[in-house]
């Protein structure tokens, strides 16, 4: 928020900055192709203030071109346009697509800019981490727009159950196996029903990134020190975890849960839709969910009508045998904006600043993150986004005005501005307040397992077979249906070296290096 608050009244600032652009001045042509904030919904209307505003104040004709919204689609667009050298002054790419055209020499150079948008520099890539994501031997070919909340998923607790059954929360996993065991067998839901368990969950993998049993089981692998398929920390240590013994041991925790039976049965066949109906209906007592998912008033209201003195709580995640912990891996996403060189050689760069930087300010990030004030939005006496008092149709959510947002993922930074209007705290049925960030903030303030530079691993082109050996024996492991002890292990770890996971190993190292990842 303090970020935020500098920003308040920059307006007039802005205006004496660029009063200095002669009137006289022939306007610049930019045109950006971004990717809409709703794909179903269509670009800002002729008649968009925005446009008025960049061109009367900022000397600026500015084209929006709206991305495919689908990924493939867009590198077709964007390699058809880079094939005829007729890339546009700048354009969201995701980073595979980005790497290449960097390498071809048709990016440009973006570190000179920073000092020319100190704000927009300083909200949106002071991020080092985020820096190298669009970092080729120590040059910036891209602006890193922060992208998706981090840090959004963690360890969750029935409090009310707890209570009924005099526990406290699971600080280690001995405990947590405790804490489990007598969800599973006591009757903590007093219906007089053997149809609780301890703790609920589904596979959730992605790829390279988090092969195996995925997201929902990561502190479980964080209690010993290997969350995630790779150990990004540093250079001598970086390879795949699941050559550490550590890995063989948190596989071996999580076939003991199979065992005691304090995991609902269907978790590795069950799909996200239905293991969020199941823990609505009280089936479990612990698990590994999303702020959003679990809290917001949308979300929350088929659990609150099942159980109104039903209370979820975010303790920190059960430590391993060595004290480690991590809720998850970190991922930090950030959203590619690429600058053409083409744009360069036009002399564009600066008015790309202007724009840029505006959009930072008051101003241009009010206007684009919530439309009109007054007709979509107002604000509260301590200026927050409210929409009471805006008729339903209107406000800045409604369908009909999406259009008029569609560029919010060129201004939103995970703000308070944005967050509370976006997760706004409410009663529960039992008039209990509750506010979803609560959640969030509990959430990151654990330890996660950066794994940031893992993103940058370009795929092998046997990446489908080696994913599925790795996710396929993982589960046969964890399941019993081959034996889990270290020769079965090294076996495993054998399988993935004839599959390339040494010379994968190798290319990654080396790309994460070229990035600034690994030292």
């Amino acid at each position: 928020m303090a970020k935020r608050l500098l920003l308040i009244g920059t307006v007039a600032l802005l205006a004496t900055v660029v009063a200095s652009v002669a009137v006289a001045q022939k306007n610049v042509d930019l045109e950006f192709w971004v990717g809409a904030s709703v794909s179903e919904a269509g670009p800002p209307p002729d008649n968009w203030r925005a446009y008025q505003i960049v061109r009367d104040r900022l000397g600026i004709n500015w084209k929006i071109v709206l991305l495919p919204s689908t990924l493939g689609d867009q590198d077709t667009k964007i390699n058809a346009a880079a094939a005829a050298n007729n890339l546009p002054d700048l354009f969201q790419v995701n980073r595979d697509a980005w790497y290449k055209l960097a390498k071809a020499g048709l990016l440009a150079p973006v570190d000179s800019l920073l000092t020319a948008m100190p704000v927009r520099t300083m909200t949106h890539y002071d991020d080092v981490v985020a820096r190298k994501m669009v970092t080729l031997n120590k040059v910036m070919y891209g602006l890193p727009e922060p992208g998706q909340m981090p840090m959004t998923d963690g360890f969750v607790v029935r409090k009310d159950w707890l209570d009924k059954l005099g526990l406290k929360e699971p600080k280690n996993l001995d405990e947590f196996m405790t804490v489990a065991k007598a969800f599973t067998e006591r009757d903590p839901d007093g219906n007089g029903k053997a149809d609780t368990y301890g703790f609920g969950a589904y596979l959730e993998s992605s790829g390279l990134q988090q092969a195996g049993l995925g997201l929902r089981f990561e502190w479980v692998f964080g209690a010993f020190g290997v969350a995630g398929t790779w150990n990004t920390q540093d250079a001598k240590s970086f390879g795949l975890n699941a050559r550490k013994s550590e890995f063989l041991k948190a596989l071996q925790f999580i076939k003991g849960m199979v065992d005691a039976k304090i995991m609902d049965p269907d978790w590795n066949i069950l799909k996200k839709d239905e293991y969020r109906a199941r823990w609505k209906q009280g089936r479990w007592g612990m698990m590994h969910e999303n702020f959003a998912a679990l809290s917001t008033v949308a979300n929350y209201k088929d659990f609150d009508k099942n159980f109104p003195n039903g209370l979820w709580v975010a303790p920190p995640p059960p430590v391993g045998p060595e004290g480690k912990s991590a809720e998850n891996v970190l991922l930090k996403n950030v959203r590619v904006q690429a600058i053409s060189q083409r744009a360069a050689k036009a002399g564009k760069l600066g008015a790309i600043a202007k724009l840029l930087e505006w959009m930072a300010h008051d101003e241009g990030y009010i206007l684009l993150g919530f439309g009109y004030e007054g007709e979509h939005f107002k604000r509260d006496k301590n200026g927050n986004i409210t929409v009471e008092g805006i008729p339903a149709e209107k406000q800045w959510t409604a369908k009909a005005q999406q259009p008029f947002t569609q560029l919010r993922n060129l201004v939103f930074i995970n703000t308070d501005v944005e967050l509370k209007a976006r997760y706004v705290p409410f009663k529960t049925n039992n008039g209990r307040l509750q506010d979803p960030l609560a959640y969030w903030n509990a959430f990151r303030s654990y330890p996660y397992t950066d794994s940031t530079g893992a993103a940058i691993i370009n795929p092998p082109a046997n990446a489908a077979d080696f994913v599925r050996y790795y996710s396929e024996n993982v589960m046969k492991f964890v399941v019993g249906q081959q034996p889990l002890d270290e020769k079965s292990w090294t076996d495993w770890v054998a399988g993935l070296d004839k599959l390339g996971a040494k010379e994968l190993e190798a290319a990654a190292k080396a790309a994460l290096t070229e990035a600034g990842f690994l030292d």
